[in-house]
């Protein structure tokens, strides 16, 4: 029996999260063959997880040392930084020890990738690493070096857009071979079908409202939103807008909304669990991000039917929303930029709309949990 364990600690919830879970849950729902997966659970950041993992028989194995999930989520920069250096200085030699006795075939990393890393840099292990990007990687000078280090090592890397793995290839740092793309598992076809059968709120039900859906940080750029938005509400005071997440810059944005006297047209409703709902009912989906890769919310979106108006950012919207009928993306972290297309998307005609929905739909394919499983197990050969 093959043996998968999964190396991803987080401290918050991050895109990622849904993205190992699903990874591991695709391996335990499609394979004919008897595949051993595990999370390793390195700070306790999986145990409310647990009774998910369990019903799709997806192992837990607790590291040893110091638990850190009474805590969740740790933000900050100067949080975020200590809680990586524990994570890294606690569980170096607990990871070397797991992979010495428990042999597993592939360590697949996700998240606080240098610790499996600088492991394989200096020691040798029969279990084959594949390092996973997750998300628009910064090429540090560090990170650099650390990859081209490990280059010869690895066994594969994987990018979750086409567009990584280009400019992945054009540093050199791995070999071509070991460059892969393989899309992240975002939609849980059966799961989306049943959460959008279910109401919506019924605060926002008659409204006409367009959303946006992420973690309130700098990276997600809500602020260029809010203030794009107050000048198309000079236009058409029944507008609304609604930004769903929680975060850092929670505080921050909710002064600034009620600085503009915008509160009565612009709400943050925090974390809701289904977003589908909402999606569906809302004029259109907004990214405003300053980078990401692919974009989760966008493809989420295409599958309910929704058009996506987004920033042009590095690396994942402009790959997938771009069409022969055009798209609705906008210069990145440029407000007048977004403002005309937030005013062109309301003028447009439905045909033109339906026609972008239609192209970003076939795309959504890619994202499924059975397409990731197909192109998962054909790049590790366990067919």
């Amino acid at each position: 029996m093959k043996k998968i364990f999964y190396w991803s600690p987080h401290i918050s919830n991050v895109a990622t999260v849904k993205n190992v879970i699903n990874s591991a849950k695709s391996l335990k729902l499609h394979s004919k063959k008897p595949i051993e997966v595990t999370l390793l659970n390195a700070v306790g950041e999986w145990n409310s997880f647990k009774e998910e993992l369990d019903r799709f028989k997806i192992n837990l194995f607790d590291m040893k040392g110091i638990k850190l999930n009474k805590y969740f989520p740790i933000n900050g920069y100067f949080k975020s930084r200590m809680t990586f250096l524990i994570i890294f200085f606690g569980k170096y030699f607990s990871l070397k020890k797991i992979l010495r006795n428990q042999k597993p075939d592939f360590l697949i990393i996700h998240l606080i990738t240098i610790l499996p890393i600088i492991l394989l840099i200096f020691s040798k292990f029969d279990t084959k690493f594949i390092l996973r990007i997750s998300g628009l990687p910064r090429y540090t000078f560090f990170r650099k070096i650390l990859w081209k280090m490990v280059a010869k090592k690895i066994y594969l890397v994987t990018c979750p857009s086409l567009q990584t793995k280009i400019d992945l290839s054009k540093l050199n740092l791995f070999p071509e071979h070991k460059l892969k793309v393989l899309y992240d598992p975002i939609l849980e076809i059966n799961k989306v079908n049943s959460e959008l059968k279910k109401q919506v709120i019924d605060v926002y039900k008659e409204k006409k409202y367009f959303i946006n859906i992420g973690r309130l940080t700098k990276q997600k750029n809500q602020i260029l939103l809010i203030d794009a938005f107050s000048e198309v509400l000079e236009k058409d005071k029944n507008l609304f807008l609604l930004i769903v997440g929680e975060g850092e810059e929670r505080k921050n944005l909710q002064k600034y909304i009620i600085q503009k006297k915008l509160n009565n047209n612009i709400f943050l409703a925090g974390h809701i669990k289904n977003v589908y709902p909402l999606i569906k009912n809302s004029l259109a989906v907004i990214s405003s991000s300053l980078w990401e890769d692919p974009g989760a919310v966008m493809i989420e979106a295409s599958y309910c039917n929704k058009n996506v108006i987004s920033s042009n950012c590095p690396n994942g919207p402009k790959e997938f929303l771009s069409s022969e009928s055009g798209d609705y993306l906008f210069e990145n972290n440029d407000l007048d930029s977004l403002i005309k297309k937030i005013n062109s998307f309301l003028r447009e005609n439905e045909y033109k709309k339906n026609a972008q929905i239609l192209s970003c739909k076939k795309k959504t394919r890619n994202y499924t949990i059975f397409q990731h499983y197909k192109t998962l197990v054909l790049l590790l050969n366990l067919n």
